[in-house]
């Protein structure tokens, strides 16, 4: 703003505020002792008192008076800004926090509200009592945080209506500006696939636009004057933001740009302007603001690398898991010499990784990587641990020394230097889960069988912030390699488990050594044990859900102790990928198939195979026999599906399913590699060409219509559905069966799901109306 950039004013109210306003009620021991160890005490394992002591310390908030005084004084400096709406963000910090917070973004949410003294009241209690929400009461007790030490603060802004909003994101290999009609919130609730604007940076030139899918947009409005435009109920308004109200776009403006050619040149301008200040990389959030006489462009946000702004210890990188850790940095600057073992709670900072490194990553609390895309290993590998990761973050093992104490924000792709003796959560507006809660509770086991819908309405739903009671036609499975996290995440709201990648969960039962090192030493018995163990504790933890077993997909240089014979493709990008390699090495796919067949003996008939990187039928068919002989096929409820990430199976699967596939599996990370030639590793391709691109939806959307005139399921397990939460009302519209996520990922991909669901029963009644 003293530069002259288009900067929204703002002021805080701070956490001392909130102090007093607590210490004023009459029950203020209640809501600032710590519930634990108090007379009001809380046992957050039994949800009916967690939901209880949460809506009583809630409604003792919102019941309560703030003094006139404040709200005066709020309003006051307001109406310098002669703004009808404000919106409240809340801040949190915890000075010397014992425990890193992990992810708190989807405990704080920002509320909208008229500007008027009793909106002002009412708008900051709502945000007040967020701090007490059950999920929020689980998760202090969870990280041994004491209420009485979490400074609490809320940023005051205006908040207009808006022509368009989106971002610009700037790089060295070019510029993209993204675009919706209204407020940005359907951007950042992942509601809309918006507009695309391809920008030469050198000469600021228009190269390519694509068109965006708008169905709705947002705005805000007095509710006692709220006009004609056909509402819709978002999850955004989970906190009562009665003024922030979604509306369906009329069909000529879904079919319009958004951005207006002279507004694209302001952003582009704009967007100039900032690179003499932040360098060639940088992203801005931006919204043009429906003010008199001319709508105006305004700069809401800025994400700028380390060196673009002086004095801040920022190093960007891309947010590859979710949650923000505090923890002490172990820098490895040879990523070819992997330690033994890693110390405990540490951040951990290295070039690259693999997969064989998992054993050693059990313990620590994030990731940095200097290489690597969103599907990248380290990335992977993060999220199958529920550990907050930044990738892609240049030069980071020269910038970070041994033990420096960071801040790792894996929702915003930053890595930040902090003091000992504090540690900052600083709150998004989006929405979002924390890592890791869990209620122990009795769950209703779901069918094995395809379910048509379900109500969530249950106590787990509730403590994981899935309030509303949507039903949902799609199914939603987890992705999952780790036993350790069965406990955790099987009372989730899915239907199973449809992805259980068995190369992550064997890595710690191999101890380090190749399955061929295991024969030789004459220890095939112990392996099969070991491998069926481990097989039957997920199928055991999900019954009767079912659970899509993938078998080993390991490319042939992943492991560093594979034998001399298997090195020669080390250097390989794709390696001795997929069911290739059972027909070259058949003896450790027909010990996979036993350890399999055991846990069909013991009594658990909802584990079903899938089949990685085919390439071929002929591949599929050799493999089917093995399946056969090793009597799997006998179990009536067994099932043989395939991955679907090689291309050929776009021309084949026709055949495929006269060969014997039962069910296929959309891996959208091999298809996009394989699709457009972008290796996953090398993250400035990857950012650029990625499953958005016309020809990967294009290859998605024929795979399902194939899937349902061959009368198979068809679900989806990379990465996209996560990344590009957009892509959800496509697939959902197209029929998908099924999507998998990470655990992080359920909370919102549920709601996305649920959406677009009820995006396309509004459509449908649209139409059914203008036929009558």
């Amino acid at each position: 703003m003293q530069r002259g950039y288009p900067v929204l004013p703002g002021f805080v109210v701070g956490a001392e505020v909130l102090q007093q306003f607590l210490e004023n009620l009459n029950s203020s021991e209640s809501l600032v002792a710590d519930l634990p160890h108090s007379s009001l005490y809380l046992d957050v394992t039994n949800w009916r008192q967690l939901q209880q002591v949460a809506g009583r310390l809630r409604q003792e908030i919102i019941t309560a008076s703030v003094p006139i005084s404040w709200v005066g004084k709020i309003l006051a400096a307001a109406r310098a800004w002669e703004t009808e709406y404000l919106i409240f963000r809340p801040t949190v910090m915890v000075p010397n926090a014992t425990k890193a917070l992990g992810n708190i973004s989807g405990l704080l949410e920002s509320v909208f509200c008229p500007c008027n003294q009793e909106a002002i009241a009412s708008g900051l209690k709502r945000t007040w009592s967020q701090l007490f929400r059950a999920r929020s009461l689980l998760y202090w007790q969870r990280t041994g945080t004491d209420l009485r030490k979490v400074n609490f603060a809320v940023l005051v802004q205006p908040v207009r209506n808006a022509m368009a909003s989106g971002l610009f994101h700037a790089n060295t290999s070019g510029w993209e500006i993204t675009a919706t009609w209204g407020l940005g919130v359907a951007i950042a609730n992942g509601e809309v696939l918006p507009d695309v604007y391809y920008i030469q940076p050198e000469t600021g030139q228009l190269i390519e636009q694509q068109l965006g899918s708008k169905i709705l947009a947002y705005r805000i409005e007095n509710p006692a004057t709220k006009d004609s435009l056909q509402p819709v109920t978002p999850s955004v308004l989970a906190l009562d933001n009665t003024c922030l109200v979604a509306y369906l776009l009329e069909e000529s403006k879904q079919k319009q740009y958004s951005l207006q050619a002279e507004y694209l040149q302001q952003v582009i301008v704009l967007g100039n302007q900032l690179v003499s200040e932040l360098g060639s990389e940088f992203d801005i959030e931006w919204t043009i603001s429906q003010v008199n006489p001319v709508p105006k462009l305004y700069l809401t946000q800025v994400s700028a690398p380390q060196s673009a702004i002086p004095n801040v210890q920022i190093i960007k990188g891309l947010g590859a898991a979710r949650g923000r850790v505090t923890a002490n940095a172990y820098v490895i600057a040879n990523s070819q010499l992997k330690p033994e073992q890693l110390p405990q709670d540490v951040i951990l900072v290295a070039k690259t990784i693999t997969p064989d490194w998992l054993p050693i990553l059990q313990k620590i609390a994030g990731i940095i990587t200097e290489k690597g895309g969103l599907t990248s290993h380290a990335a992977i590998l993060a999220r199958e641990l529920g550990i907050p990761a930044v990738v892609s973050a240049t030069d980071v093992t020269a910038l970070i020394q041994p033990g420096e104490r960071l801040l790792v924000d894996g929702d915003r792709g930053e890595v930040s230097r902090v003091r000992e003796d504090i540690t900052i959560e600083r709150i998004a507006a989006k929405g979002g889960s924390p890592e890791n809660l869990e209620l122990n509770h009795s769950h209703s086991p779901l069918p094995s069988t395809p379910a048509k819908s379900h109500s969530w309405e249950s106590p787990p739903l509730r403590a994981f912030g899935i309030t509303s009671p949507a039903l949902i036609a799609t199914q939603l499975l987890l992705n999952l390699s780790q036993s350790s996290l069965i406990e955790q995440v099987q009372s989730l709201p899915v239907d199973g488990v449809g992805l259980l990648r068995s190369e992550l969960m064997m890595l710690t039962v191999l101890e380090g050594q190749h399955p061929n090192s295991w024969l030789t030493d004459g220890r095939q018995a112990e392996l099969l044990e070991r491998w069926t163990e481990q097989i039957m504790q997920f199928a055991c933890g999900f019954a009767p859900r079912p659970v899509l077993y993938r078998s080993l997909d390991w490319r042939s240089h992943e492991l560093p102790s594979f034998p001399q014979e298997h090195q020669s493709t080390s250097q390989a990008v794709l390696g001795d990928r997929g069911i290739f390699s059972y027909l070259l090495n058949p003896t450790i796919f027909e010990l996979e198939l036993a350890a399999l067949a055991k846990v069909q003996k013991a009594g658990y008939s909802n584990v079903n195979l899938m089949l990685p990187f085919v390439r071929s039928v002929e591949e599929f068919s050799l493999c089917r026999q093995k399946v056969e002989q090793a009597g799997l096929t006998q179990l009536p409820q067994f099932q043989l599906w395939i991955m679907a990430e090689v291309p050929s199976v776009l021309f084949l699967l026709p055949e495929y399913v006269k060969a014997g596939v039962e069910g296929i599996s959309i891996g959208t990370n091999d298809l996009t590699q394989l699709l457009l030639g972008v290796d996953r590793e090398q993250e400035q391709l990857a950012r650029r060409f990625n499953e958005l691109q016309p020809a990967v939806m294009s290859a998605i959307a024929q795979l399902i219509e194939m899937s349902k005139d061959a009368g198979i399921p068809c679900t989806i397990c990379g990465q996209a559905p996560v990344l590009y939460p957009e892509m959800i009302d496509r697939l959902v519209q197209w029929g998908i069966t099924a999507i998998s996520v990470e655990p992080d990922a359920v909370e919102r991909t549920y709601h996305a799901i649920a959406r677009a669901e009820h995006r396309l029963i509004l459509e449908a009644a649209r139409r059914q109306m203008k036929g009558g």
